[in-house]
């Protein structure tokens, strides 16, 4: 599923060649994404002027003259620019012209979206999320604050939209391992010093993510069709049974709240 860095990059891909383009048609070839593309999505969006292209969270946002689009690209959802000439994949489901330019949204699983942002779904989708990971907003005394009394492993504490947007989890073990904390740890029992480590971590890992053009494992390409190259510099993901990069002990995997959680025993503690 793409993850912050991935959306960052894809906003950055797509915001110089849509920004300050006039709509000229709009196509929608499948409307049955998680939920329905809006019906009079044509008729609204045909002739609006795109002001910005903004992140929040894990959504795409496009502002537009008439009202705002938000996107979710799901498990396999990508934005290309692409001429109007170019060749159509089957799973390119949304176009939209701006003169010379057409985006594209292209997903094989249909489990991303595309909403008008005053709409009441895109609204609460937006409603609780906690602070951006790369923002002043987020840091040591916050998070400390926010895990008082919390039993939850700090990995999952760090997954938790409402706590932090956008550490998802192949970024969450990375920041972990970088921090030397066991993703297991208790988050109340995580100290204030160590969080100011795994803070200034997970922002470490983010912006190498985002420089990087992000982690392309299976589906993930950026606004231009290329996928990220952040996987080839993953220090645990992945690498179970592998030496650690600092200590050589083989990287262990467990199931961690569902998900695939990968650390080192030797160089993340459980102490706090």
């Amino acid at each position: 599923m793409p993850e912050l860095p991935e959306v960052e990059t894809t906003v950055r891909g797509i915001a110089p060649h849509i920004c300050f383009q006039r709509v000229t048609t709009v196509v929608v070839r499948e409307p049955r994404l998680r939920w329905p593309i809006p019906p009079d999505l044509s008729l609204r969006l045909t002739g609006a002027e795109v002001l910005a292209v903004h992140r929040r969270a894990k959504y795409i946002c496009i502002e537009t003259s008439v009202g705002g689009l938000i996107a979710h690209l799901g498990m396999s959802g990508s934005f290309r620019v692409c001429s109007p000439a170019a060749p159509l994949k089957s799973h390119d489901h949304l176009l939209i012209r701006l003169g010379s330019t057409e985006l594209r949204y292209h997903d094989p699983r249909r489990f991303g979206c595309v909403l008008w942002e005053s709409s009441d779904r895109a609204q609460a989708l937006l409603a609780s999320l906690g602070p951006e990971p790369l923002s002043e907003a987020f840091h040591a005394a916050y998070l400390k604050r926010m895990a008082r009394g919390r039993a939850v492993p700090v990995k999952q504490f760090i997954m938790t939209n409402q706590v932090v947007v956008g550490v998802g989890n192949i970024y969450a073990s990375e920041s972990l391992f970088m921090a030397g904390i066991r993703p297991t740890l208790p988050a109340s029992r995580v100290s204030l010093p160590r969080y100011g480590r795994l803070v200034e971590a997970i922002q470490t890992v983010l912006t190498r993510s985002i420089d990087a053009g992000g982690t392309t494992l299976r589906d993930f390409v950026n606004g231009q069709g290329e996928p990220g190259y952040f996987q080839q510099t993953l220090a645990v993901y992945g690498r179970q049974g592998s030496p650690c990069l600092q200590c050589a002990r083989p990287i262990e995997k467990i199931n961690l709240g569902g998900r695939s959680t990968y650390f080192c025993r030797a160089c993340q503690r459980l102490a706090s």
